[in-house]
């Protein structure tokens, strides 16, 4: 009898990780793609600065260290990868994926909706 109630409890624990890993890999992956993009804003921010005010030294410099956060972004990703192994079994690395996507893209939306509501 004790035996039984072991194994559902077990159960009821491997449930509650298929519910919680994807949900994790996606809150992950939305804080990754979110830094990101405030990271890439601020950048595009103060190159905007320095167009204005003439300080641009070439077309080429245009978004300087731009390589260097794309970097970052693909470290990022392989520490969580290394630090929560749990993310990237069973497909759950798609969820990581989605939240990348949805974190970066929430700005890029935002930015889209902010510049609609100037043209108007």
């Amino acid at each position: 009898m004790g035996r039984g109630q072991g194994e559902r409890q077990k159960y009821r624990y491997m449930q509650a990780i298929e519910i919680i890993r994807p949900i994790a890999a996606l809150v992950a992956g939305g804080a990754i793609g979110l830094t990101f993009g405030m990271l890439q804003n601020a950048a595009v921010r103060r190159n905007a600065k320095l167009q204005e005010s003439g300080h641009l030294k070439s077309e080429w410099a245009v978004m300087p260290g731009s390589m260097r956060r794309v970097a970052w972004l693909v470290v990022a990703l392989v520490l969580v990868q290394i630090l929560c192994p749990l993310l990237f079994t069973d497909n759950s690395q798609w969820w990581v994926s989605a939240g990348v996507v949805l974190g970066y893209g929430s700005l890029l939306f935002r930015q889209f909706r902010q510049r609609q509501a100037r043209k108007l």
